[in-house]
């Protein structure tokens, strides 16, 4: 099983990607920079990290879901290929188009840097079903605009097709996002967007090991 993971300028959760990633599969990914125009076919599994490419000019994400590398992930992802964007990835793949919604300032308007609880939405997914439905797990969050909004019909459509992979569990709801929506997938299933950070709780080291099942069901489904 071999993963890789984008590299863009403002990424700073790279090496943490890389350092999960590495502990969990056994083996460093393959890392891919902004300007690469093609993902090798042996590729499993693709990860775009948190932070803030290009400094979040114009809107989260904008920027980055234009270069080459993202026109790269999206030819990959139509082939089936599992595809994770994670905090500033989830909204690097909502302004590719490849997951719906758009994700909004914060309702406090505040950046949050905390703690929360996450509910698994659907434990069916390739990338869920390391958990049950219905758990609770922990998990950190850092993030400025992680208000996930769409329109009803669209809302309707997720809810409906199973898509909401994880919500925000017991009252922790940081910022805003209808129906408490921490993450979703693609129609087709192998496209997961989520604001939480799982890379960041993967091993008694760091106070907990919550985030682990979500790379090991990745891993696990790309074999």
């Amino acid at each position: 099983m071999k993963a890789a993971v984008v590299l863009l300028p403002g990424l700073n959760r790279d090496r943490d990607m890389i350092a999960a990633l590495t502990r969990i599969n056994g083996a460093a990914p393959q890392t891919i920079w902004q300007t690469e125009t093609e993902i090798a076919d042996d590729i499993d599994l693709i990860v775009i990290p948190g932070g803030f490419s290009y400094g979040d000019y114009l809107r989260c994400g904008a920027i980055a879901a234009r270069m080459p590398v993202i026109r790269a992930v999206a030819e990959k992802a139509a082939r089936g290929v599992r595809v994770i964007g994670v905090c500033n990835g989830f909204q690097i793949l909502l302004e590719a188009g490849l997951l719906p919604g758009a994700l909004m300032r914060n309702a406090s308007l505040k950046f949050v840097c905390r703690e929360i609880k996450l509910e698994v939405g659907n434990a069916e997914t390739v990338f869920t079903s390391g958990y049950a439905k219905g758990q609770v797990i922990r998990c950190p969050v850092a993030h400025h605009d992680g208000n996930y909004f769409t329109d009803p019909e669209t809302l309707k459509s997720i809810e409906d097709n199973g898509q909401v992979a994880f919500r925000y569990a017991e009252g922790t709801n940081p910022n805003g996002s209808l129906n408490d929506i921490a993450g979703i997938v693609n129609k087709a299933g192998n496209v997961l967007g989520l604001m939480p950070h799982p890379e960041n709780l993967i091993e008694a080291a760091h106070g907990g090991i919550d985030g682990r099942a979500l790379f090991e069901s990745a891993l696990g489904a790309a074999a």
